[in-house]
């Protein structure tokens, strides 16, 4: 056990840091994801202003992402996370503090917030280049795996921590927008919090100057690569867009009547399976591959997803839906990982954010094309079969185009 703790951990404090700091990250989106909306309607704000200030929030996240993780490599990995940090809390500061529709579209617009939970900002994709640097190829996926665990525990905790906090101050006689600005003002300091964590972070989490090479958005040698798989990626978070979470919560209403308490009940076991299931995907992954892992794992799952609908009972349904949740995410760190050793050092960065940004800009399509179904009731589980259909499809492609570009450890 020793021996393997080394090999892990080759520089102990910065990995510990970084994990800390994904952990908090993720908790206070949990939290912030619960109560956003709805602080929003409670300081008057408009069903059609929240729509697009949510909008905002995600285009400017998007667009921040770029710019800070294509020069991070250059200007400095640990200052770019720094910065997102202080943008994390200005914008607490300013939502918990503001209730002109203007000035928190705007902040939205410029800080880093997480209307669904999940990550968002610059974080994600310098943290895997840094991680990538400091642990041997032969253990990165096994990190990844772990630090994917991590930050579903702590959305998950974050969600119920938000609305717990949120219910007992407004059962203790404070208002309903007062309950929620505590909690804006607790993102604040979570923002605070995580600067102190970068700021205690080592040079030995800087891409290596002398091998840097003069590059378009911080790509050279891997920019093929990497386009070929953002693409790849954008078409599976298109497929995954139809079935986002808010949508199967809504489809299990609609079809099966869940009330709220069942559907927050469901959901928080399949985080917590899906979390779990990522260390197993390390394992497998040491057996048959990367790029056999993604694969793998995901093409039953989406079957899996498409016989969803097709479940006569409630219990059948959820029972499919969580069987899909222990294998749908065990691609998350092997694709992570696969992406991380076939660019060069120095394109961690940009290769992670980038790739990561053709996701989210996928996922963002389709939504709407599944609620204009979901809307006709014959049309209910179409968006199912897109989903997965899609999602085969990006599996196949993703075998048939990477098989042979096989990373260096294997």
């Amino acid at each position: 056990m020793r021996t393997t703790k080394v090999r892990l951990f080759r520089t102990p404090a910065d990995i510990l840091l970084l994990f800390f700091a994904r952990a908090t990250r993720l908790f206070a989106y949990g939290f912030l994801s619960v109560v956003l909306a709805l602080y929003l309607d409670a300081i008057g704000l408009s069903k059609r202003q929240i729509g697009l200030l949510l909008t905002l929030a995600l285009i400017g996240d998007a667009l921040l992402s770029f710019y800070i993780t294509t020069s991070a490599d250059r200007i400095g990995r640990r200052r770019m996370l720094i910065a997102g940090a202080v943008l994390m809390a200005v914008g607490g500061v300013a939502f918990a503090t503001s209730t002109s529709a203007v000035v928190l579209m705007v902040v939205a617009t410029v800080g880093v917030f997480s209307p669904s939970g999940h990550e968002v900002g610059p974080f994600l994709s310098i943290e895997q280049a840094s991680l990538s640097q400091l642990v041997e190829p032969s253990k990165r996926t096994h990190v990844f795996a772990r630090y994917a665990l991590t930050a579903s525990f702590a959305t998950a905790l974050g969600a119920l921590a938000g609305g717990g906090v949120a219910g007992l101050l407004q059962r203790a006689g404070v208002g309903i927008a007062e309950s929620y600005r505590v909690l804006l003002w607790g993102y604040a300091a979570f923002g605070v919090v995580l600067a102190v964590i970068f700021l205690r972070l080592s040079p030995r989490i800087e891409a290596k100057r002398a091998a840097t090479i003069a590059s378009r958005f911080g790509l050279h040698r891997s920019r093929g690569a990497v386009l070929r798989l953002s693409a790849l990626f954008m078409m599976d978070s298109f497929g995954g867009g139809f079935v986002i979470q808010s949508l199967l919560v809504l489809w299990f209403h609609l079809r099966f009547g869940f009330d709220i308490a069942s559907l927050g009940a469901l959901f928080f076991a399949a985080n917590l399976i899906a979390g779990i299931s990522a260390l197993v995907a390390a394992r497998i992954a040491a057996r048959i591959g990367l790029v056999n892992t993604m694969v793998v794992t995901h093409l039953p799952s989406n079957v899996l997803l498409m016989a969803v609908p097709l479940m006569p009972t409630p219990l059948l349904a959820v029972t499919v839906l969580l069987a899909r949740y222990t294998i749908s995410q065990m691609d998350v760190p092997t694709r992570q990982s696969y992406t991380m050793a076939i660019v060069a050092p120095d394109e961690r960065s940009a290769a992670a954010g980038i790739t990561g940004i053709a996701r989210s800009v996928g996922a963002a399509l389709s939504p709407a094309l599944s609620g204009a179904l979901m809307a006709n009731p014959a049309l209910l589980a179409v968006p199912f079969y897109l989903a997965g259909g899609i999602k085969i499809v990006y599996d196949l492609l993703v075998y048939r185009g990477f098989k042979a570009h096989r990373p260096p450890e294997e």
